[in-house]
């Protein structure tokens, strides 16, 4: 009997291995079709040169810190991929036998909105994480925050934080006050939930936990 565990268990590893390398290649390939078609410089020179593209010197400090604090609180600590996070996505997603959870980093959301559309597997999960790497070898993590704050989406039609800031509020990335940013760096986890025009009531309640991220984020900061 336990020589059949043993066999069973080795058996049910190895199919594993085999499925996980076959994901593996499949999304690296791709990842390689990806920059094939446009490459990754070529891409983001492409995202620099909009009329609406705002410098991270010209963003308000405090929309930064937040953005930050409820995306992805350890973004300056870690590489391109955080895989607790990442396995804690893996099992939840296995569980439920679908994509439920990201686990992504906000390097991983950049590659992902940089090259893939919001229709999410497993393929192009890892083809994301390819991409996330070049971008941490080839980017400061100042260049990355800068990039995704100017290309994600942040509900009624508004792409980019100048966008937002403008037709939200009324006023220039730079100027925005700490109620504005709390608010505006909690919609972009679900634009179509959380857009001031329809759903501020919401928004407001997200606020509620940017704000609660952004004071552990102060926090943490301060002790260092």
């Amino acid at each position: 009997m336990k020589k059949f565990i043993s066999v069973l268990i080795g058996i049910i590893l190895t199919v594993i291995i085999l499925i996980g390398a076959m994901l593996v290649g499949a999304g690296y390939a791709k990842y390689k079709q990806a920059i094939g078609d446009i490459s990754l410089a070529d891409k983001i020179s492409e995202v620099m040169r909009s009329e609406n593209y705002v410098k991270i010197d010209d963003i308000s400090e405090t929309f930064k810190d937040a953005i930050v604090a409820i995306e992805d609180i350890r973004f300056y600590d870690h590489g391109a991929v955080e895989f607790k996070s990442l396995l804690r996505a893996v099992l939840v997603n296995l569980k439920e036998k679908e994509l439920l959870q990201g686990g992504s980093t906000i390097t991983q959301q950049v590659a992902k909105n940089l090259y893939f559309d919001n229709d999410q597997n497993f393929i192009k999960k890892i083809a994301e994480m390819f991409l996330a790497f070049d971008l941490e070898e080839n980017y400061s993590k100042n260049d990355i925050l800068e990039i995704y704050v100017n290309i994600i989406y942040y509900g009624d039609n508004n792409y980019g934080i100048k966008e937002a800031s403008n037709n939200y509020f009324g006023t220039e990335p730079i100027d925005l006050d700490y109620d504005q940013s709390t608010l505006l760096a909690g919609l972009p986890q679900a634009p179509s939930a959380y857009a001031l025009g329809e759903h501020y009531e919401a928004a407001k309640e997200r606020q509620k936990q940017v704000i609660e991220a952004l004071e552990k984020f102060t926090t943490q900061r301060q002790k260092y």
